[in-house]
């Protein structure tokens, strides 16, 4: 995925540095090197050794950016932005409309890359153990960073049971979307799929609250 547009206003987002923006432009090469190989033989036939070739770099500098193949297609930069983002809505706004907003950007964000790399990203999460596998072991990183935005807008401890429960249901949920939405091969509307997930989340499965109903009428 390419770098993510910063959603804040450019007067709020300070110009990297010419170090930072080396770094950026070595990320999105390796990125674009990998999703080329990926799209021509697949993904278990793609090697660092063949992704650093074609990016113009050593494996040791693939491998410096993303410690496996699969932090490649699963890194991105939308994390920071999402906590800003969440951190800058309105204090009394209910916390739910925070979440849903926070995540239409994100949706905004990737809207901005070619559809199919999209796809072929959230295909790869659905089809490939590995990535699938990696992706699990980085949600910890993902669930810690929206536990502080939490943490930020209620006054709670981001390291209490609570807000980490709240977190990684998000987290892990926004992952189940990815892999529905490819497993129905991206007919769905990806939004539409966002709120049914946040619906869930807020409100619990309809078939548990009516059966919660029945045993007290019972």
């Amino acid at each position: 995925m390419a770098a993510a547009r910063s959603a804040l206003s450019p007067a709020d987002v300070p110009r990297p540095g010419l170090r930072e923006r080396k770094k950026t432009k070595t990320r999105e090469a390796i990125r674009a090197a990998a999703y080329g190989l990926i799209r021509q033989q697949g993904y278990p036939a793609t090697t660092v050794e063949q992704i650093a070739e074609r990016a113009e770099v050593s494996p040791s500098t693939v491998l410096r950016y993303f410690p496996t193949k699969e932090d490649i297609v699963l890194t991105d930069e939308y994390d920071p932005v999402m906590a800003a983002e969440l951190a800058a809505r309105p204090a009394g706004e209910p916390w739910s409309a925070s979440l849903r907003h926070v995540l239409r950007k994100a949706l905004d964000l990737g809207a901005g890359e070619e559809a199919e790399l999209t796809r072929l990203r959230t295909r790869l999460l659905a089809e490939v153990p590995a990535v699938r596998s990696r992706m699990l072991e980085n949600m910890s990183a993902t669930g810690r960073v929206l536990a502080r935005a939490i943490a930020g807008r209620t006054g709670l401890d981001p390291a209490g049971l609570e807000v980490r429960i709240v977190s990684m249901s998000l987290v892990g949920g926004l992952m189940e979307v990815s892999r529905y939405w490819a497993e129905h091969d991206h007919e769905e509307d990806l939004a539409e799929l966002v709120d049914r997930a946040l619906d869930a989340l807020e409100n619990g499965l309809p078939a548990l609250r009516e059966g919660h109903r029945e045993d007290h009428r019972g």
